[in-house]
């Protein structure tokens, strides 16, 4: 959960993401923050605020978009017997201009896809830089 609240480092890691800017916090984790974004024909700034429940739960819902009108997701966090940790990734997305259904889901699929791949592969690398294996 360390890598998801540290939105200030997605830019590094999330591809399309351009820039972050945490515009408040609560308990000391964001509570509302600006994002650029530049994927393809999409480019927008767009504004979330989030939901954190402890080390295991983060929703987030759009405040504030250009060109999107939903962004809306969870990341659902859980230990398993192996000590590896199971993440379940929630996403809605919607753009304000038409785009055909076979195109958005492809869309979709993509933007879950290059998430997870990020986010797996910056844990795998954070946990490699810290002697303690955390």
């Amino acid at each position: 959960m360390d890598v998801i609240a540290d939105l200030a480092s997605y830019p590094q890691w999330s591809d399309g993401i351009t820039e972050v800017t945490v515009l408040s916090e609560s308990d000391g984790r964001p509570a509302t923050a600006r994002f650029e974004l530049a994927s393809g024909p999409i480019k927008d700034t767009y504004e979330l605020a989030y939901d954190w429940r402890g080390d295991d739960h983060v929703a987030w819902h759009l405040t504030r978009g250009d060109m999107l009108r939903a962004m809306d997701g969870s990341y659902d966090l859980s230990e398993q017997p192996s000590g590896q940790t199971e993440v379940r990734y929630r996403l809605v997305v919607d753009v304000k201009v038409p785009m055909i259904g076979m195109i958005k889901r492809k869309a979709e699929k993509v933007i879950v896809d290059t998430a997870l791949r990020g986010l797996k592969a910056r844990v795998e690398s954070t946990e490699s830089t810290d002697p303690t294996g955390g």
